[in-house]
């Protein structure tokens, strides 16, 4: 059986809990790139443009597993280099990462609404896997699952890189306990409880899921009103499944769409700003969608855990 190489430690350290890029230099078969300057160039060229490469190198910023580079070296297929982006400012998300439970293995956060769960496209520091990276002194945080930035509730985290896979296994082999509350208009002709079921396809590029007609179902949820206040239920939400907006699509097939959806039934656009809802920021109106408990057998200690969001639903 062939080995893989094994990935070098990063030289550089992280920044405000933010990995560097590491970039592993390409084949280069037609002999293109003499050294490493012209292979950054031709690659990062487009995004930020030849003229901040030739920067970022006279700068320091590009960094291989000796050192510094300074652009001139060599181009040798399969080494690697890190660097640090330059991230654009972020609106500050003005809710705090709480902490339900931590031990030497685990963290279960209590992330509040529109704080994504890890870096990805513009929100990048602003995250909850940042935050706690930072905060809690723990450079290799990482989930173990991922929640919807608009929804708030439990998220587990693990500490150390070599516990990462037993505790990702109980996700995808569903062998974890998942229990959401939100709030959405009341029906009275709607029976309830009922599970629904459907096939859900989430397009790359595209903000919201949708349901198609044909095929097998690939979701399933289960609804049950828990109160009714006036025209708004609060409801009790158990996923058997976990794809993209789920329990936000089905509730909007019910017909009782959860309150502050910027998404379902229809993506809300911002007067005067021209940006989808599900992008611009109005932190006094929140998806009302708790992930409010998570329950599993822990891999390691077989343990039973059972954990408790103190988040906030609210009525409007």
């Amino acid at each position: 059986m062939r080995r893989r190489n094994r990935v070098p430690d990063s030289p550089l350290p992280q920044r405000d809990g933010v990995d560097p890029v590491r970039v592993r230099l390409p084949a280069d078969p037609d002999g293109a790139w003499g050294t490493v300057r012209e292979h950054l160039v031709a690659r990062f060229a487009g995004a930020v443009g030849g003229g901040r490469v030739d920067a970022m190198l006279s700068e320091g910023r590009f960094v291989g597993a000796a050192g510094p580079l300074d652009g001139s070296e060599p181009y040798r297929a399969g080494t690697y280099v890190w660097f640090h982006r330059d991230l654009a400012p972020e609106e500050p998300v003005p809710f705090e990462v709480g902490v339900v439970y931590r031990d030497e293995r685990i963290v279960v956060a209590d992330k509040p609404h529109f704080l994504a769960t890890t870096p990805r496209g513009r929100h990048v520091s602003e995250t909850a896997q940042a935050r706690l990276r930072r905060d809690l002194g723990l450079p290799f945080l990482q989930p173990a699952h991922r929640l919807d930035r608009l929804t708030a509730g439990l998220v587990l985290f693990v500490v150390a890189p070599e516990d990462r896979g037993a505790y990702q296994t109980l996700f995808r082999d569903r062998l974890v306990r998942k229990e959401y509350e939100a709030v959405a208009p009341y029906r009275a002709d709607l029976e309830l409880p009922v599970t629904v079921r459907s096939r859900i396809v989430k397009e790359r590029g595209v903000i919201a899921a949708r349901e198609v007609a044909g095929g097998e179902p690939n979701s399933e949820s289960r609804v049950e009103l828990v109160e009714r206040r006036g025209a708004y239920g609060r409801y009790r939400l158990v996923p058997r499944t976990g794809q993209t907006h789920q329990l936000r699509v089905h509730m909007n097939r019910l017909g009782v769409p959860i309150v502050g959806d910027p998404v379902y039934p229809v993506v809300r656009e911002e007067t005067g700003k021209g940006v989808p809802g599900a992008d611009a920021e109005d932190f006094a109106r929140p998806l009302r969608l708790v992930a409010r408990r998570l329950g599993f057998r822990d891999p390691v200690s077989g343990v039973e855990r059972e954990f408790v969001s103190g988040a906030g639903v609210g009525f409007p």
